[in-house]
Formats: C-alpha cells, sequence, structure tokens
C-alpha cells in the first residue's frame, strides 16, 4: 500500500511540474498606484496592465481546461482522475481568486483617484 501511495505522489508531482510548465501562472501587476497621488496617465497605465492581466488569467484558465481535457483522455484510475481534477480546480480557484483580490485593490483606487479629481 505505501508504494501505491509514493508512486501516485511521484506521478502527481511529475503532472503538476508538468502542467505548470504548459500553464504559466499569471502574474499580478507588480504595484497598485495610488489614487490619492496617481495621475491620469498612472492610472491608465495600471488600467491596461490590469487588463493585461485579466486576460492573462483568462487565458490560464482555458490552458487548464485544454490540459485538463486532454489528461482525461489519457486515462488512469478513477482516483487518479479525481485528484487530477481537483488539483487543477485549485490551481484554477488560485488564479482567480488573486484576479479578484487584485481588482478589488485596483477599484478602490480608482475611486479614490474619482473622488480627488
Amino acid at each position: 500500500m505505501r508504494t501505491i501511495h509514493i508512486a501516485l505522489a511521484a506521478v502527481f508531482a511529475l503532472s503538476h511540474s508538468a502542467a505548470r510548465a504548459e500553464c504559466a501562472y499569471p502574474q499580478a501587476p507588480s504595484a497598485v498606484p495610488d489614487g490619492k497621488k496617481a495621475s491620469e496617465a498612472e492610472m491608465l497605465e495600471a488600467m491596461n496592465a490590469y487588463q493585461k492581466y485579466n486576460d492573462e488569467v483568462t487565458a490560464y484558465v482555458a490552458c487548464l481546461d485544454t490540459e485538463t481535457k486532454a489528461r482525461l483522455q489519457q486515462g488512469g484510475t478513477s482516483s487518479q482522475l479525481i485528484m487530477m481534477k481537483s488539483l487543477q480546480l485549485k490551481r484554477q480557484n488560485a488564479a482567480v481568486d488573486e484576479l479578484r483580490n487584485n481588482t478589488q485593490l485596483f477599484n478602490e483606487q480608482v475611486k479614490a483617484y474619482k473622488r480627488n479629481r
């Protein structure tokens, strides 16, 4: 039984590292401008960065979906497939949650920018 768990761990470690190579996790913009002090140009630049980030998260989720479908077609035991689907869903949820949180921070600064103009 222990050998099976070790083998499964190795399979998932390899599949996880391969998945990361195929589907690059999107990086949020490095900074959110302070809406009380930022210029219009800085806010527009940040808006463009967040739109690009949103597009990258959308592409990442699509990549994970494609990857999941391809792995399901390869087959495996039902427990392996369940674990793989669970891993992919966790990765997708993490990216979407991070996007939501970062976008919320940016939107708060947009509101502050508008109040100060």
